[in-house]
């Protein structure tokens, strides 16, 4: 897959912030929008805010499954993306303006640039790998806004879910001891929350997060390497900078020296650093293999 280059791998902490605030999604909310000339300019611009998969298909090429399948894959991502779906033949103007020679077609956009993703049929593992690495790029540079629902079910609501009200405000003034204490009292009640777990992993790393200087957090890891504090502030640093890989690697090289208590603390922060990088990103996939292979 080629992507785009891109001039800075800073994750913003605003979007984070943001990232935690957002209210559950309803249910049955659709992330899949039908695109053509009369809106094509209008959603592009969207690719400012979170990342776009732009599938160019055909009635004619027998390739439903693959529209199945990205559909199925957008809804499940709950607004990590948004799918616009193109019909060549009804729009064949978008079809010309990008180059397209064949469908299906999928190519991603973030923040306006084009990245080709695939041409013709893959299955939804491949897919959906394939989009996971488009996800890493757009994290990487701080784009990780989410994508409104487009259409939904009769949960649908543009409020808030007022169990997050509180923690919101907090979050709003900066209080993130507050905001934790608001997600705790979510999760005593309903511990398996995975809304609620996200915002409070993600509010927990703003708030350790909060005044630190790179340079000393990645010194102090440097020569202090046997330090769980050390290295788990300096992993935290890697997340926010767009680098899991890196911090997933020290963490895991750490768990394999650690035992008992220790151990453990480091295990539980890297479990919620792979629920704020998402389930699907190619570096959680290759770390949890690899946290498997530290833990047995």
């Amino acid at each position: 897959m080629t992507l785009p280059k891109f001039t800075s791998r800073a994750m913003d902490l605003s979007g984070i912030a943001a990232a935690a605030k957002a209210p559950p999604v309803p249910p049955g909310a659709s992330f899949v929008l039908d695109v053509d000339e009369s809106n094509f300019e209008s959603v592009m611009q969207l690719s400012t805010r979170h990342p776009l998969v732009v599938e160019l298909y055909s009635p004619r090429a027998n390739a439903q499954a693959l529209s199945d399948d990205l559909i199925a894959l957008a809804n499940a991502a709950a607004g990590a993306y948004l799918l616009a779906r193109v019909n060549v033949d009804a729009s064949a103007a978008i079809a010309q303006a990008l180059g397209i020679q064949a469908v299906p077609t999928v190519i991603g956009v973030i923040a306006g640039q084009l990245a080709p993703l695939f041409q013709g049929t893959r299955s939804k593992a491949e897919a959906e790998t394939v989009i996971a690495q488009l996800l890493q790029v757009a994290a990487s540079n701080g784009l990780v806004g989410r994508a409104e629902p487009v259409a939904g079910g009769a949960g649908e609501t543009d409020e808030a879910d007022p169990r997050f009200a509180e923690a919101d405000a907090a979050l709003e003034r900066g209080d993130f001891e507050v905001a934790l204490a608001e997600y705790d009292k979510i999760l005593a009640q309903t511990p398996n929350d995975l809304e609620a777990k996200i915002g409070r992993a993600q509010v927990a790393l703003l708030a350790r997060s909060a005044g630190i200087d790179p340079a000393s957090v990645l010194a102090r890891a440097a020569s202090e390497p046997e330090s769980a504090d050390a290295q788990l502030a300096a992993a935290d640093l890697e997340v926010l900078s767009g680098r899991p890989d890196q911090a997933f690697d020290r963490l895991i090289a750490l768990i394999r020296e650690t035992a008992g208590a220790d151990r453990d603390a480091v295990r539980v922060r890297l479990l919620e650093l792979f629920e704020i990088v998402g389930p699907a990103d190619p570096a959680v996939l290759k770390a949890r293999r690899d946290l498997m292979s530290a833990l047995f």
